[in-house]
């Protein structure tokens, strides 16, 4: 499912603003473009995962430090010692001794007062910001998630008035087989006499094997599990994606055992249907 969140939260100073955006994917991938703490990168899949379970999502983090105050420290006690020892060396070397500046010069004896970055504050904030984000994305699925209900229950009605004249159609495929039956011998033999016993048996063998009774139990079945589940409320796209191979091969066993033309003709146009839905169940989380 497609959607798009951002949210931005401060804390002590530090901004963050996160942007999430997910496109259609079977499972769930995780893209995260941030330089942050990994402890923190697995915070935020973490949080994610644990909103969204299908979908190809990008994340985006953007962090807005506050400006410090630069300015410099002298280490007194270390600009002593460097002192003595340059003047040491100096009096040695028969120099004239050191200056200021060749002793502030020296290691450690000035050192930055810039005051360290607090990571609880950049943690805290970053994390702010993805709950709003996650919000603003499970909104916009979720109003692409009504319509994609809509659809797929106009589907599924599609699929149960076809089954419903599948059903019909196949009511009376004995008679039928044993007017097509009877009709094909008189042609082959005439007015010879038939054994109606084995006349009926030999209907009864093709009636059994162009039963499709057990094909519309399983089709009823799957058509009202699939309307259940596509009206809940919980995370339902593998669900569906079973359910609609399930169909599926039911639609193509009574397809092999078709002996009419009108049942033929529903099952094509019933896997158009099916096929329509299946791009949907694609987008469902």
């Amino acid at each position: 499912m497609t959607g798009f969140g951002r949210g931005v939260a401060e804390h002590a100073g530090v901004r963050a603003t996160v942007d999430l955006r997910s496109v259609n994917h079977r499972f769930l991938d995780l893209k995260l473009r941030a330089q942050i703490a990994p402890s923190l990168e697995d915070q935020l899949a973490t949080k994610i995962r644990g909103s969204v379970e299908r979908g190809s999502i990008s994340v985006a983090v953007n962090i807005v430090r506050p400006p410090t105050a630069s300015g410099v420290r002298i280490d007194e006690a270390a600009a002593q010692r460097a002192h003595a020892a340059l003047r040491s060396l100096a009096t040695t070397l028969g120099v004239a001794p050191p200056d200021l500046a060749l002793v502030l010069a020296q290691p450690g004896v000035v050192a930055s007062s810039d005051a360290p970055e607090d990571p609880e504050a950049v943690d805290a904030a970053i994390l702010g910001a993805l709950d709003q984000a996650l919000g603003q994305l499970q909104a916009m699925r979720a109003a692409e998630g009504r319509a994609l209900e809509r659809e797929l229950l106009a589907r599924l009605d599609e699929l149960a008035k076809l089954r419903a004249g599948i059903e019909q159609q196949a009511a009376g495929i004995a008679e039928q087989l044993h007017q097509k039956l009877s009709d094909r011998l008189a042609r082959l033999i005439g007015d010879a006499a038939v054994d109606p016993a084995r006349l009926a048996q030999e209907v009864a063998l093709l009636a059994e094997r162009a039963d499709i009774t057990e094909e519309l139990v399983r089709l009823d079945s799957h058509l009202e599990q699939a309307r259940t589940i596509a009206k809940g409320a919980a995370a339902s796209g593998r669900k569906l994606d079973f359910l609609v191979q399930e169909i599926g091969r039911e639609l193509n066993t009574i397809g092999s055992k078709s002996q009419r033309t009108e049942i033929t003709a529903a099952i094509v146009e019933a896997k158009s249907v099916l096929e329509k839905m299946r791009e949907q169940v694609q987008n469902v989380e």
